[in-house]
């Protein structure tokens, strides 16, 4: 008994020194574990708002339980399939060309011999990242307009005629998905960057020692060298298959295009903010956070199975 005591004794101990010794760099913690709890956690209470008819003056105890009618109103919505479908095919195109841009731009700048060189074209890439989505969208706005933008006046000195691209539902994940690669592909290649630069060189020079030529030695050495961050990574994003930049969706939004740009983040968005329909739209978020949930466990269990890679 006095040998348990003991045992605890020593391990709190060492446990104090450990605490103290790294005291700064759990300080730079806390500021993040208050941003989850106030707004991540402590939200989820609220959560239970879809279960009332909720009054925003009245509160909880003011406001009518309903049980599961928002979510019964949701279910027999005619239009929460093609809300669903939008929401998918859009993620679906950006998994496919956005996700892997990245990993290809990364491989590309790190067989640049000329380091000026590929500090620049780091420096150029990252910049569109830090262009806010409102000046983002008006720069789209201007570039795609098909009486000023310079899309048309290059359609038109090649004889052809301007398209309304905005208000075409045809071309909305396009106009996504293109805007999206030329603002973000440079910040996401950053983490793959570092990856590469993780790789055990040996593993090049023995290649280049084998005849491997710069392609061989991108699939055989490259290539594996960053499948764990690329399978951490793709988890990931499947688990906000069901989420896309709200603000962007929502900013090249018009009544032309609704049919493939509503989605459900801006059906939240319209049932809580615009008609204050609180109840409707958290019972619509929430299950839109589930179906996210059920992505991630789903992308988790494959990858485990085919690969060793997998978050849990």
């Amino acid at each position: 008994m006095l040998n348990t005591h003991a045992g605890r004794g020593k391990d709190w101990a060492v446990f104090r020194r450990r605490l103290w010794r790294n005291r700064w760099m759990y300080m730079m913690v806390i500021p993040v574990m208050i941003y989850f709890l106030l707004l991540r956690y402590v939200p989820m209470w609220f959560l239970r708002i879809s279960l009332y008819d909720y009054k925003l003056l009245k509160g909880f105890d003011g406001s009518k339980y309903v049980g599961l009618k928002w979510y019964a109103k949701m279910f027999g919505n005619k239009n929460l399939l093609p809300y669903i479908f939008n929401t998918m095919r859009l993620n679906i195109w950006a998994l496919v060309v956005l996700f892997p841009a990245p990993v290809i731009f990364a491989i590309l700048l790190n067989e640049l011999q000329s380091d000026r060189f590929k500090k620049t074209v780091q420096t150029v890439s990252y910049l569109p990242h830090f262009i806010s989505t409102v000046v983002l969208v008006s720069m789209i706005r201007i570039f795609i307009s098909p009486s000023l933008g310079t899309l048309a006046y290059l359609t038109k000195s090649m004889g052809g005629t301007p398209v309304d691209y905005l208000n075409d539902p045809n071309y909305f994940v396009t106009i996504n998905v293109i805007s999206g690669v030329w603002q973000t592909i440079g910040w996401d290649a950053v983490i793959y960057i570092a990856a590469l630069s993780g790789i055990d060189q040996g593993l090049y020079e023995a290649a280049r020692i084998d005849g491997a030529n710069r392609f061989q030695q991108i699939i055989h050495v490259t290539l594996p060298g960053l499948a764990g961050t690329f399978i951490t990574l793709l988890i990931l994003q499947m688990g906000k298959m069901m989420s896309v930049r709200f603000d962007k969706v929502y900013l090249l939004q018009t009544n032309l295009n609704l049919s493939a740009s509503e989605m459900l983040s801006t059906w939240v968005y319209k049932l809580g903010m615009e008609e204050r329909n609180y109840s409707y739209g958290t019972a619509v978020g929430l299950f839109n956070s589930v179906l996210n949930v059920a992505l991630v466990f789903i992308a988790n269990t494959i990858s485990r199975r085919v690969s060793d890679t997998s978050l849990f």
